[in-house]
């Protein structure tokens, strides 16, 4: 696809580049597969049933306070792969979650941090994304569970658009820090002694 690349132009419309490929939108889903299906572009379709959820409570360690600011957020129980995270992070084990999008991997991880940080203020986290965007969309789910738990987190992107005033006090406040890995490998460990009370 093209566009004519200026902003706010009502002649800025997309025009295909290669018509051969162009579809029509399809009304829906099934009409989308078809057509691909008809351009051999998809080779398999399955479809599974829908199932319901499989469900377990918040395991018992987890502070009361917590629980109710899940539940203040729309959260009343867990998927039973965040349960088992949850369980194997506690007693100091490593964690893989591998599942679809929007399936609840955020509170995987995001549930045993904020655990620790209620049980012990001096807790430090450090979450790596690979995009900013990404650190942003996380930062916003942290700080909506802070606002409905009313807790002392202190979280932070650091990243290339920080500005350098606010990385003295990121450092020395923060107690969950967002950042990339190219900020790790240039802002991050080059400067470690700077980082000696977050780590």
């Amino acid at each position: 696809m093209a566009s004519t690349g200026k902003r706010g132009d009502s002649t800025n419309r997309i025009r295909p580049t290669n018509t051969a490929m162009l579809l029509s939108i399809p009304s829906g889903i099934e009409d989308a597969v078809g057509q691909l299906q008809k351009t051999r572009s998809v080779t398999a379709v399955r479809h599974f049933p829908a199932r319901e959820a499989n469900c377990s409570p918040f395991p018992e360690f987890v502070d009361p306070r917590l629980v109710d600011a899940l539940g203040r957020i729309g959260i009343g129980s867990l998927y039973s792969h965040q349960a088992e995270a949850a369980e194997l992070t506690r007693r100091g084990k490593d964690v893989v979650v591998v599942t679809p999008t929007a399936s609840g991997k955020t509170l995987c991880y995001n549930l045993p941090i904020f655990q620790a940080l209620l049980e012990n203020p001096e807790t430090r986290a450090l979450y790596l994304f690979p995009t900013k965007a990404l650190s942003q969309d996380q930062l916003a789910e942290i700080n909506r569970l802070r606002d409905a738990l009313k807790g002392d987190i202190r979280a932070f992107t650091y990243d290339g658009d920080t500005p350098q005033d606010a990385r003295k006090a990121i450092r020395s406040r923060g107690n969950l820090v967002i950042t990339n890995p190219d900020m790790l490998h240039s802002g991050v460990l080059p400067h470690h002694p700077k980082w000696a009370q977050f780590f």
